[in-house]
C-alpha cells in the first residue's frame, strides 16, 4: 500500500498550506501542530495564517513534518520552511501594505466562530463610509481623474478606471442589506425554531395532535352512538338545513 504523501508549502500570499491530508489521523496531527483546517469545494487542507510571524510558521511546519514522518507519512516540506534555513526570505507583501491588511481580514473571516463574528469581520469590507470597498471605489475614481489631469489624450484609460469604480458600487449595492443575514449564519433555521416552539408548549402540541387524531374521532362517534346511558350526547356542530326549494 503506497504511503500517503503530504505537501507543506509556502504560498505567495505569505500563508503556509498543507495539502494531501485526506485521512483523519494526518488531519489530527496537523491540527495538533497548529494548523487550521479548511473544508470547502477545494477539499480538505490546512493552513497557517498570513499574519503569523515567519519564524513561527517555520517552527510549526517543521514540527508537523516531523510528526507526520514519525506516523509513516511521506512529507514534502518546502526548503524555505526547514529548520536549517539560514536567512529569512524577502516578504513579497512588504511593498503592498493594503494587500497585507486585506489578507489579515481574510484570516479573520475564515476564523469566525459564529455569524456575529463573521459580520464583524465582513463589516471591515462593507462599511459604507470606512469599509475596504468604499476605499477601493475612491482610489479607482481618483486614478481615473488624475489620468485625465495628466494627459487629456488618455481619456479611454481614465474611463476604464471609472467603469471599474462603477463595478465596485454594484458590489456595494448587492451586499448593502446583508448585515442581519450574516448575524443569523449558522443559527437555527426558521423551521427548527418553529418546531422548538411547538415542543416547548405541550398543551398546544396535545391539542393539535387530538384535533387530527382518527382514534379520538372514532371515540367521539362511539360515545354519541352508545352513550345514552353513559354520557350526554354532544350537540352537533353542523348547521340545520332548512327545507325549501333548491336554487
Amino acid at each position: 500500500m503506497p504511503t500517503p504523501s503530504i505537501t507543506i508549502s509556502s504560498e505567495f500570499s505569505g500563508s503556509v498550506v498543507a495539502r494531501g491530508a485526506a485521512d483523519d489521523l494526518s488531519a489530527m496531527l496537523l491540527k495538533h501542530a497548529g494548523f487550521q483546517q479548511i473544508q470547502d469545494w477545494h477539499g480538505r487542507r490546512h493552513r497557517l495564517p498570513t499574519t503569523m510571524p515567519v519564524a513561527d510558521q517555520v517552527a510549526i511546519a517543521s514540527h508537523a513534518a516531523d510528526m507526520l514522518r514519525a506516523a509513516r507519512y511521506g512529507v514534502d516540506l518546502a526548503p524555505s520552511l526547514g529548520k536549517a534555513r539560514m536567512s529569512p526570505p524577502a516578504n513579497p507583501l512588504e511593498p503592498y501594505a493594503a494587500g497585507a491588511a486585506l489578507l489579515q481580514i481574510t484570516d479573520e473571516i475564515r476564523s469566525a466562530k459564529n455569524g456575529e463574528g463573521l459580520r464583524r469581520a465582513v463589516d471591515q469590507l462593507l462599511h459604507p463610509e470606512h469599509g475596504v470597498l468604499e476605499r477601493i471605489r475612491e482610489a479607482l475614481e481618483a486614478a481615473g481623474e488624475h489620468i485625465n489631469d495628466l494627459d487629456d489624450e488618455a481619456y479611454r484609460l481614465a474611463d476604464r478606471f471609472g467603469f471599474a469604480a462603477d463595478f465596485v458600487v454594484s458590489a456595494q449595492s448587492e451586499l448593502v442589506d446583508s448585515e442581519d443575514d450574516l448575524r443569523r449564519v449558522g443559527g437555527p433555521s426558521r423551521s427548527e425554531a418553529e418546531s422548538a416552539s411547538r415542543s416547548s408548549n405541550p398543551s398546544a402540541s396535545r391539542s393539535a395532535a387530538l384535533a387530527v387524531s382518527p382514534v379520538v374521532a372514532k371515540a367521539d362517534v362511539a360515545t354519541v352512538a352508545f352513550g345514552n346511558d353513559v354520557a350526554e350526547p354532544r350537540p352537533s356542530a353542523r348547521p340545520s338545513h332548512l327545507s325549501g326549494p333548491r336554487r
